[in-house]
């Protein structure tokens, strides 16, 4: 456990835990100790893999299959998970991970390839954060940590819907921060650059030899991040949209 204080006693909800990131952040903030809920939208034998791998690590773990960007399925995944019921636990710390990509030139983009990616990552956000907040204002504490990515603060070719996504994400973040501060929740934006993931998978080389350490970073590395930004020791940073990129340019 990389927190010596006892976090059994509030849960952390990690949306497209199933893989990649977010598999990552599910096995570290078990970890810390953390009773973690598993959250996926199709992919049941890799989220359940994921949870095994915790369970076998003596850590605790639930699944909850919604797909984030669907408002009603997500508050009713949601309320149930808040019920007394189902656990007594408070929900204290959200990881907001799920996203995909549709890449393409923006002139060759559809409307389908641009609101599958926004309705993903921004509404997502909307969607999850919402029905969580309340809770963690009247418990005053909280963490809420979102994946945006380098191309959300930068830019990347053929990824205009992918970008305003994350720069979105960035700037609700920064907002959200500043209205729950005096609550004792932080609120703050991770922004990985090329993280060994599918995502990545067809990332030519001359891209990573771009990058000033010369390699691309690993899922964990992002984990590690996450797990300080949701510890009692980070509790004076909040509204801050941090780098994980090799020093990327």
């Amino acid at each position: 456990m990389s927190d010596n204080h006892d976090n059994t006693g509030r849960r952390a909800l990690i949306t497209g835990a199933s893989r990649g990131i977010g598999a990552a952040v599910a096995k570290r903030l078990a970890a810390d100790g953390f009773p973690v809920i598993i959250n996926y939208r199709s992919n049941s034998d890799a989220a359940e893999a994921v949870a095994e791998a915790i369970r076998s690590a003596g850590g605790e773990a639930t699944l909850a299959q919604f797909d984030v960007a669907d408002r009603e399925a997500t508050a009713a995944a949601i309320d149930k998970l808040l019920s007394p019921d189902t656990d007594p636990r408070p929900i204290s710390v959200l990881i907001n991970n799920a996203g995909v990509v549709r890449d393409n030139a923006f002139p060759a983009m559809t409307w389908e390839d641009w609101e599958t990616v926004t309705r993903t990552s921004l509404d997502g956000f909307y969607n999850v954060t919402k029905p969580l907040v309340m809770p963690m204002i009247r418990s005053r504490w909280g963490r809420i940590v979102t994946m945006s990515s380098i191309s959300g603060v930068r830019g990347n070719r053929g990824q205009a819907n992918y970008a305003a996504a994350k720069a979105g994400l960035i700037g609700a973040t920064q907002t959200l921060a500043v209205e729950l501060a005096k609550r004792k929740i932080t609120v703050n934006a991770v922004a990985p650059g090329l993280i060994e993931t599918e995502m990545i998978s067809s990332v030519p080389d001359f891209v990573v030899k771009a990058i000033p350490m010369r390699r691309v970073g690993q899922p964990e590395e992002v984990a590690s991040l996450v797990s300080f930004l949701t510890s009692r020791e980070s509790s004076y940073i909040t509204g801050q949209c941090i780098r994980i990129d090799g020093g990327f340019i």
